[in-house]
Protein backbone atom coordinates (compact mmCIF):
# COMPACT_ATOMS: atom_id res chain seq x y z
CA UNK A 1 0.00 0.00 0.00
CA UNK A 2 1.23 3.47 -0.50
CA UNK A 3 1.60 6.42 1.70
CA UNK A 4 0.55 10.37 1.55
CA UNK A 5 4.46 10.90 0.54
CA UNK A 6 4.38 8.68 -2.43
CA UNK A 7 3.46 9.94 -5.88
CA UNK A 8 3.09 6.59 -7.41
CA UNK A 9 2.76 2.80 -6.30
CA UNK A 10 2.34 -0.07 -8.16
CA UNK A 11 0.68 -2.93 -6.24
CA UNK A 12 2.01 -6.34 -7.60
CA UNK A 13 1.34 -5.25 -10.83
CA UNK A 14 1.28 -7.92 -14.48
CA UNK A 15 0.53 -6.63 -17.25
CA UNK A 16 0.59 -9.07 -20.39
CA UNK A 17 0.37 -8.86 -24.54
CA UNK A 18 -0.81 -12.55 -25.24
CA UNK A 19 1.14 -14.92 -23.81
CA UNK A 20 3.88 -12.59 -22.93
CA UNK A 21 4.21 -10.89 -19.54
CA UNK A 22 5.59 -7.51 -20.43
CA UNK A 23 5.66 -6.62 -16.56
CA UNK A 24 5.38 -9.61 -14.08
CA UNK A 25 3.89 -9.25 -10.44
CA UNK A 26 5.92 -5.44 -10.20
CA UNK A 27 6.04 -3.30 -6.50
CA UNK A 28 7.31 0.31 -7.09
CA UNK A 29 6.94 2.69 -4.47
CA UNK A 30 8.10 6.28 -5.65
CA UNK A 31 8.44 9.13 -3.04
CA UNK A 32 6.75 12.12 -3.76
CA UNK A 33 9.34 15.80 -4.94
CA UNK A 34 12.07 13.27 -6.06
CA UNK A 35 13.66 12.53 -9.41
CA UNK A 36 13.11 8.96 -9.87
CA UNK A 37 15.04 7.56 -12.38
CA UNK A 38 13.44 4.47 -14.65
CA UNK A 39 15.95 2.36 -16.71
CA UNK A 40 16.10 -0.69 -18.09
CA UNK A 41 17.13 -2.59 -21.71
CA UNK A 42 14.61 -2.40 -24.35
CA UNK A 43 11.83 -4.61 -24.16
CA UNK A 44 12.59 -4.75 -20.58
CA UNK A 45 8.92 -3.71 -19.89
CA UNK A 46 9.97 0.16 -18.73
CA UNK A 47 7.76 1.34 -21.46
CA UNK A 48 4.39 -1.04 -20.41
CA UNK A 49 5.15 0.79 -16.81
CA UNK A 50 5.40 4.23 -17.84
CA UNK A 51 1.74 3.72 -19.69
CA UNK A 52 0.45 1.98 -16.53
CA UNK A 53 1.89 5.08 -14.59
CA UNK A 54 -0.08 7.18 -17.11
CA UNK A 55 -2.98 4.98 -16.85
CA UNK A 56 -3.04 4.72 -20.95
CA UNK A 57 -2.61 0.92 -20.11
CA UNK A 58 -4.57 -0.93 -17.30
CA UNK A 59 -3.20 -3.27 -15.17
CA UNK A 60 -4.25 -6.93 -15.67
CA UNK A 61 -3.26 -8.13 -11.99
CA UNK A 62 -2.56 -5.75 -9.20
CA UNK A 63 -3.22 -2.08 -8.82
CA UNK A 64 -1.77 1.54 -9.57
CA UNK A 65 -1.73 4.50 -7.45
CA UNK A 66 -0.85 8.08 -8.88
CA UNK A 67 -1.04 10.97 -6.54
CA UNK A 68 -3.13 9.07 -3.94
CA UNK A 69 -5.34 8.11 -6.39
CA UNK A 70 -6.17 4.09 -7.46
CA UNK A 71 -8.61 4.91 -10.03
CA UNK A 72 -8.21 7.64 -13.06
CA UNK A 73 -7.76 8.49 -16.70
CA UNK A 74 -5.12 9.60 -19.25
CA UNK A 75 -6.24 12.98 -19.03
CA UNK A 76 -5.01 13.92 -15.98
CA UNK A 77 -3.63 17.74 -15.36
CA UNK A 78 -1.98 17.11 -12.70
CA UNK A 79 0.16 14.81 -15.03
CA UNK A 80 2.63 15.93 -17.75
CA UNK A 81 4.10 14.03 -20.34
CA UNK A 82 7.24 13.78 -22.39
CA UNK A 83 7.05 10.71 -24.37
CA UNK A 84 10.47 9.69 -26.36
CA UNK A 85 8.81 9.91 -29.82
CA UNK A 86 8.41 13.87 -29.92
CA UNK A 87 4.33 15.13 -31.49
CA UNK A 88 4.37 18.33 -31.87
CA UNK A 89 1.69 20.69 -34.65
CA UNK A 90 4.45 21.51 -37.21
CA UNK A 91 2.64 24.02 -38.96
CA UNK A 92 1.51 26.08 -35.75
CA UNK A 93 3.14 28.65 -33.93
CA UNK A 94 5.37 27.61 -30.89
CA UNK A 95 3.62 30.37 -28.53
CA UNK A 96 0.12 29.17 -29.93
CA UNK A 97 1.08 25.62 -29.76
CA UNK A 98 2.09 26.31 -25.69
CA UNK A 99 -0.87 28.07 -24.85
CA UNK A 100 -2.54 25.37 -26.81
CA UNK A 101 -1.23 22.58 -24.27
CA UNK A 102 -1.52 24.55 -21.09
CA UNK A 103 -5.14 25.18 -21.77
CA UNK A 104 -5.73 21.73 -22.22
CA UNK A 105 -4.23 20.70 -18.67
CA UNK A 106 -6.13 23.41 -17.01
CA UNK A 107 -3.90 26.60 -17.17
CA UNK A 108 -6.57 28.83 -18.39
CA UNK A 109 -4.30 32.22 -18.11
CA UNK A 110 -0.20 30.52 -19.11
CA UNK A 111 1.06 32.99 -20.96
CA UNK A 112 3.15 34.29 -18.09
CA UNK A 113 4.27 30.55 -17.54
CA UNK A 114 5.03 30.46 -20.84
CA UNK A 115 7.32 33.61 -20.83
CA UNK A 116 9.28 32.44 -17.92
CA UNK A 117 9.87 28.92 -19.76
CA UNK A 118 11.29 30.43 -22.74
CA UNK A 119 12.94 32.37 -21.07
CA UNK A 120 14.26 29.68 -19.09
CA UNK A 121 15.91 27.88 -21.83
CA UNK A 122 16.63 30.75 -24.21
CA UNK A 123 13.90 30.24 -26.55
CA UNK A 124 12.31 33.18 -26.49
CA UNK A 125 13.28 34.61 -29.89
CA UNK A 126 11.83 31.15 -31.19
CA UNK A 127 8.43 32.48 -29.95
CA UNK A 128 6.70 33.46 -33.01
CA UNK A 129 8.11 30.67 -35.44
CA UNK A 130 5.99 27.79 -36.55
CA UNK A 131 7.53 24.01 -35.09
CA UNK A 132 8.46 22.96 -38.70
CA UNK A 133 11.34 26.14 -38.44
CA UNK A 134 12.95 24.86 -35.14
CA UNK A 135 15.98 22.53 -35.57
CA UNK A 136 15.35 19.27 -33.64
CA UNK A 137 17.37 20.61 -30.19
CA UNK A 138 15.04 23.78 -30.05
CA UNK A 139 11.85 21.73 -30.70
CA UNK A 140 12.63 18.94 -28.02
CA UNK A 141 12.85 22.32 -25.37
CA UNK A 142 9.39 23.48 -26.97
CA UNK A 143 7.84 19.55 -26.31
CA UNK A 144 9.57 19.90 -22.80
CA UNK A 145 7.56 23.16 -21.92
CA UNK A 146 4.36 22.33 -23.21
CA UNK A 147 4.67 18.93 -20.75
CA UNK A 148 5.39 21.41 -18.00
CA UNK A 149 3.94 24.54 -18.76
CA UNK A 150 0.67 23.28 -16.73
CA UNK A 151 2.61 23.41 -13.25
CA UNK A 152 2.01 18.82 -13.06
CA UNK A 153 2.71 17.60 -9.78
CA UNK A 154 3.88 14.29 -11.67
CA UNK A 155 6.65 14.99 -15.03
CA UNK A 156 7.31 11.86 -16.99
CA UNK A 157 10.48 12.39 -19.33
CA UNK A 158 11.03 10.09 -21.67
CA UNK A 159 14.60 10.40 -22.86
CA UNK A 160 14.34 14.07 -22.56
CA UNK A 161 17.89 14.78 -23.32
CA UNK A 162 18.44 12.55 -26.34
CA UNK A 163 20.15 14.41 -29.46
CA UNK A 164 21.02 17.24 -27.20
CA UNK A 165 23.92 18.94 -27.55
CA UNK A 166 26.23 19.14 -24.14
CA UNK A 167 25.20 23.42 -23.97
CA UNK A 168 21.09 22.53 -24.14
CA UNK A 169 21.51 19.60 -22.72
CA UNK A 170 23.21 21.28 -19.52
CA UNK A 171 19.91 23.76 -19.83
CA UNK A 172 17.05 21.67 -19.56
CA UNK A 173 18.56 19.13 -16.93
CA UNK A 174 18.97 22.81 -14.78
CA UNK A 175 15.33 23.10 -15.52
CA UNK A 176 14.67 19.51 -13.87
CA UNK A 177 16.23 20.06 -11.44
CA UNK A 178 14.14 23.25 -10.89
CA UNK A 179 11.13 21.12 -10.99
CA UNK A 180 12.25 18.91 -8.12
CA UNK A 181 13.37 22.13 -5.82
CA UNK A 182 9.71 22.91 -6.56
CA UNK A 183 8.28 19.70 -5.39
CA UNK A 184 7.27 18.63 -8.71
CA UNK A 185 7.61 14.67 -9.34
CA UNK A 186 9.77 14.05 -11.65
CA UNK A 187 9.79 10.40 -13.44
CA UNK A 188 12.68 10.17 -15.63
CA UNK A 189 13.09 7.55 -18.05
CA UNK A 190 16.94 7.39 -19.70
CA UNK A 191 19.38 4.78 -21.58
CA UNK A 192 22.08 7.37 -20.66
CA UNK A 193 23.73 5.71 -17.45
CA UNK A 194 25.45 8.62 -16.71
CA UNK A 195 22.33 10.89 -16.94
CA UNK A 196 20.71 8.64 -14.42
CA UNK A 197 23.86 8.26 -11.90
CA UNK A 198 23.96 12.17 -11.46
CA UNK A 199 20.27 13.24 -11.60
CA UNK A 200 18.57 10.57 -9.81
CA UNK A 201 17.64 10.66 -6.31
CA UNK A 202 16.23 7.07 -6.79
CA UNK A 203 16.67 4.98 -9.39
CA UNK A 204 14.52 1.85 -10.63
CA UNK A 205 15.41 -0.68 -13.30
CA UNK A 206 13.42 -3.67 -14.93
CA UNK A 207 14.37 -6.37 -16.49
CA UNK A 208 12.91 -9.33 -18.05
CA UNK A 209 9.58 -7.50 -16.75
CA UNK A 210 10.59 -7.41 -12.99
CA UNK A 211 12.61 -4.93 -10.80
CA UNK A 212 16.00 -5.83 -10.08
CA UNK A 213 17.31 -2.86 -8.97
CA UNK A 214 15.21 -0.06 -6.37
CA UNK A 215 17.23 2.34 -4.05
CA UNK A 216 19.14 5.02 -4.25
CA UNK A 217 22.61 5.21 -5.89
CA UNK A 218 25.23 4.63 -2.84
CA UNK A 219 22.20 1.60 -2.17
CA UNK A 220 23.25 0.08 -5.61
CA UNK A 221 26.90 0.61 -5.56
CA UNK A 222 26.94 -1.02 -1.87
CA UNK A 223 25.05 -3.57 -3.02
CA UNK A 224 26.52 -4.77 -6.52
CA UNK A 225 29.92 -3.42 -5.60
CA UNK A 226 33.39 -4.97 -5.67
CA UNK A 227 36.31 -3.63 -3.77
CA UNK A 228 38.41 -1.94 -6.54
CA UNK A 229 41.44 0.46 -6.51
CA UNK A 230 42.03 2.84 -9.21
CA UNK A 231 45.49 3.35 -9.85
CA UNK A 232 48.24 5.17 -11.73
CA UNK A 233 52.10 4.58 -10.78
CA UNK A 234 54.13 7.89 -12.04
CA UNK A 235 55.83 5.81 -15.06
CA UNK A 236 52.53 4.69 -16.01
CA UNK A 237 54.06 1.21 -15.98
CA UNK A 238 51.11 -1.72 -15.22
CA UNK A 239 51.79 -2.83 -11.52
CA UNK A 240 52.85 -5.89 -10.96
CA UNK A 241 50.03 -7.55 -8.50
CA UNK A 242 51.87 -11.22 -8.40
CA UNK A 243 53.19 -10.60 -5.19
CA UNK A 244 50.06 -8.74 -3.49
CA UNK A 245 47.88 -11.64 -2.42
CA UNK A 246 45.39 -9.37 -1.69
CA UNK A 247 44.65 -8.54 -5.29
CA UNK A 248 42.60 -10.85 -7.65
CA UNK A 249 42.78 -9.49 -10.56
CA UNK A 250 44.16 -5.85 -12.80
CA UNK A 251 42.98 -4.49 -15.53
CA UNK A 252 44.04 -1.17 -17.68
CA UNK A 253 41.02 1.72 -17.76
CA UNK A 254 43.32 4.17 -19.40
CA UNK A 255 44.95 6.50 -17.79
CA UNK A 256 44.75 3.99 -14.89
CA UNK A 257 44.99 -0.03 -14.21
CA UNK A 258 41.78 -0.93 -11.85
CA UNK A 259 42.66 -3.79 -9.32
CA UNK A 260 39.88 -5.76 -7.97
CA UNK A 261 40.56 -6.76 -4.48
CA UNK A 262 39.14 -9.50 -1.90
CA UNK A 263 37.03 -8.32 0.32
CA UNK A 264 39.76 -8.89 3.28
CA UNK A 265 41.87 -6.54 1.78
CA UNK A 266 43.51 -4.02 3.57
CA UNK A 267 44.07 -0.95 1.63
CA UNK A 268 46.86 0.28 3.16
CA UNK A 269 48.88 -3.07 2.43
CA UNK A 270 48.36 -3.01 -1.30
CA UNK A 271 49.33 0.83 -1.18
CA UNK A 272 52.74 -0.20 0.78
CA UNK A 273 53.09 -2.89 -2.29
CA UNK A 274 52.99 -0.70 -4.67
CA UNK A 275 54.90 2.53 -3.41
CA UNK A 276 58.29 -0.76 -3.37
CA UNK A 277 57.39 -0.65 -7.13
CA UNK A 278 57.83 2.99 -7.49
CA UNK A 279 55.83 6.42 -6.94
CA UNK A 280 52.56 6.52 -6.86
CA UNK A 281 50.20 9.40 -8.60
CA UNK A 282 46.61 8.17 -8.19
CA UNK A 283 45.45 5.76 -5.73
CA UNK A 284 41.61 6.03 -4.78
CA UNK A 285 38.74 3.29 -3.90
CA UNK A 286 36.26 3.22 -7.03
CA UNK A 287 33.07 2.56 -7.22
CA UNK A 288 31.11 0.97 -9.42
CA UNK A 289 29.19 2.91 -11.78
CA UNK A 290 25.68 2.64 -13.62
CA UNK A 291 26.62 1.69 -16.53
CA UNK A 292 28.88 -1.18 -15.86
CA UNK A 293 25.73 -2.63 -13.19
CA UNK A 294 22.97 -2.16 -15.68
CA UNK A 295 25.71 -4.19 -18.40
CA UNK A 296 26.17 -7.03 -15.63
CA UNK A 297 22.48 -7.54 -14.97
CA UNK A 298 21.35 -6.92 -18.87
CA UNK A 299 24.19 -8.73 -20.17
CA UNK A 300 22.36 -11.30 -22.54
CA UNK A 301 25.00 -13.77 -21.89
CA UNK A 302 24.54 -13.97 -17.95
CA UNK A 303 22.09 -15.53 -16.09
CA UNK A 304 18.70 -14.45 -15.16
CA UNK A 305 18.72 -12.46 -12.18
CA UNK A 306 16.61 -12.81 -9.49
CA UNK A 307 14.05 -9.77 -8.66
CA UNK A 308 14.85 -7.40 -5.76
CA UNK A 309 13.34 -5.78 -2.93
CA UNK A 310 13.87 -1.90 -2.42
CA UNK A 311 17.16 -1.55 -0.82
Amino acid sequence: MGSLTDAVVLDSVTKRFGSQAAVNALDLRIPSGIIQGIIGPNGSGKTTTLRMILRIYQPDVGRVQVLGGWEGDAADDRVGYLPEERGLYLRMKVRDVLRFFAKLKGNRRPDADIQRWLERLDATEWSHKKLEQLSKGMAQKIQFIAAVVSRPELVILDEPFSGLDPVNMELLREAVLELRKNGTTVLLSTHDMEVAERMCDRIFMIYRGKKVLDGTMDEIQSQYGEPVLRVRMANHAMPDVSRIPEVESIHANKPYYELRMNRLAARGDILRALVQQGDVDHFEIAKPRLHDIFVRIANPSSEPVEETTSV
